[in-house]
């Protein structure tokens, strides 16, 4: 049997420099290792450390406003659970079958959410970012596409949009609100077309089905390595990547959104996911490759703190690329950095 750090080696040695890989670098939640995430901070950064895309996770404020936030739920990333003005706003609901207790951008204004302030997710992994903890407000998917073509005129490079839409079928069956209506309503009035460079994603099948029907855009079906579609109670992920699930989705998506446990086994060599995705017409992205030693595999990790950074994330962006991934989500810059 071959030991998992002689695999590694290997893996590594036949896989080139990232920065010379035909491979998408997607900044997942903009730069967010190094400044709160979904901020227009973490996006500029995440653009002048050379992301080729930046990923905004999309929910939707009371008066119909695309906001970026990973959830729906606010106080895991901004000051909302300190505001007394708002705590008559804390409520218990149940979003694809978990309950979730807290306040909720659906329950909010644009103007009332201008009012918030972010704040580090995990600041326990991420001390550093805390710093800007109070900073920055959450921005409105407007705000973001209008910092993505100033960058666009001073570097003169095209910078992508990957946006996510967050839990489509609760909102809809919830508040009332159709993800898929705002946001072509919104890439209608800022011009965006399908000749941009835009993927959209969603863990959900339906609402990229009706964007298959009513645009022209790329879509991207995301697969975790466990559950399934929240709008599809039928289906699970671990038969929607088969060959004949990846068949299905292809009749709809352009690529599928996969969590890196799909793509490489415990010692870094490559799954079929990517050769049967290929097989049926689809590209891989992979997520997500964060720098921290707590979200790298054993074998790539530098020292024995949590929090601790080395070169593991370019290593394992390197196994993914060697792969054959087309586009890999990453926490922090590995686009430029050379490693040992």
């Amino acid at each position: 049997m071959i030991k998992p750090r002689l695999m590694l080696a290997a893996l590594l040695a036949a896989a080139a420099p990232v920065a010379a890989q035909d491979m998408l670098i997607i900044a997942h939640r903009g730069a967010s290792a190094e400044r709160p995430e979904h901020t227009l901070a973490a996006y500029e950064l995440a653009i002048d450390q050379g992301a080729d895309y930046i990923e905004p996770d999309l929910v939707a404020t009371k008066d119909l406003v695309l906001v970026s936030r990973h959830e729906n739920e606010l106080s895991g990333t901004t000051d909302v659970a300190s505001r007394e003005e708002f705590e008559d706003r804390r409520r218990d609901k149940t979003i694809d079958g978990q309950k979730v207790a807290g306040w909720f951008a659906e329950d909010f204004t644009l103007a009332e959410l201008r009012t918030l302030r972010a704040k580090e997710r995990i600041p326990s992994l991420r001390p550093a970012n805390a710093r800007f903890d109070g900073l920055y407000q959450v921005p409105t998917l407007t705000d973001i596409v209008k910092l993505v073509r100033a960058k666009e005129a001073a570097t003169g490079r095209r910078i992508g949009l990957y946006p996510e839409l967050k839990h489509p079928e609760f909102l809809l069956q919830d508040s009332g609100i159709d993800m898929v209506d705002l946001l072509l309503r919104d890439f209608g009035q800022l011009g965006i077309t399908a000749a941009d460079p835009v993927f959209v994603q969603s863990f959900e099948v339906g609402p990229l089905q009706r964007l298959k029907q009513r645009s022209d855009f790329k879509l991207v079906q995301l697969v975790a390595p466990l559950g399934g579609p929240a709008d599809e109670p039928a289906m699970n992920y671990a038969e929607m990547v088969t060959p004949t699930g990846l068949a299905e989705v292809a009749k709809y998506a352009d690529a599928v959104g996969a969590h890196i446990a799909l793509v490489l086994t415990p010692d870094g060599s490559p799954t079929a996911l990517v050769a049967d995705a290929k097989a049926a017409g689809l590209d891989v992205h992979a997520w997500t490759v964060r720098p921290e030693n707590d979200f790298l595999p054993a074998m790539l990790r530098s020292g024995d703190d949590p929090k601790g950074r080395g070169c593991g994330d370019v290593k394992l962006a390197q196994m993914l690329a060697a792969a054959g991934v087309a586009g890999v989500f990453s926490d922090g810059q590995i686009k430029l950095r050379r490693c040992p």
